[in-house]
């Protein structure tokens, strides 16, 4: 979903988005994952810049920003748990936002096209702080249209 309405998405949905991100499965139960929730108008355009100018992250009313504590993943894992688990863990609590958006009858896009410096910038995240994701959300202006997929029996070898 890349088109909101204006209405505003109440704290206590925010929360129930957070709390289904944070019950995603993660290596070694480390749960690297940091989120930014930003609603200054200011700072979404910040966001939508870094974003290669993708407007609708500024449009949305809600902006949660995805990111892994790569230090911490290096302490339980080394460089794997930095480059490998880091990515899986915080895309598994993306993936638990975007199914409690719809949950909750609201719409989001998981934006993974930013400009990492520059969003880390805007958000004055610490150092070894990596944004990952960049989740508007809000409620929809019309009906989502469901995207092509392959057939799973296309994409599946059974051994």
């Amino acid at each position: 979903m890349r088109s909101f309405t204006g209405e505003d998405v109440p704290r206590e949905i925010i929360d129930k988005l957070l709390e289904a991100a944070v019950r995603a499965p993660t290596a070694g139960g480390i749960e690297p994952w940091r989120f930014s929730v930003v609603r200054d108008q200011g700072m979404k355009e910040k966001l939508a810049e870094a974003a290669f100018g993708q407007s609708f992250v500024a449009q949305a009313p809600v902006v949660i920003v995805v990111c892994a504590d790569l230090d911490l993943c290096a302490r339980g894992y080394g460089s794997r748990g930095e480059t490998l688990y880091a990515i899986q863990d915080t895309a598994a609590a993306v993936q638990n936002i975007l199914l409690a958006v719809v949950a909750e009858g609201l719409g989001a896009c998981w934006v993974g096209a930013f400009d990492e410096d520059a969003a880390s910038r805007a958000l004055a995240l610490p150092p070894r702080t990596r944004p990952l994701a960049i989740v508007p959300v809000g409620h929809p202006t019309g009906r989502a249209v469901p995207t092509r997929r392959e057939p799973f029996e296309k994409l599946t070898e059974r051994i």
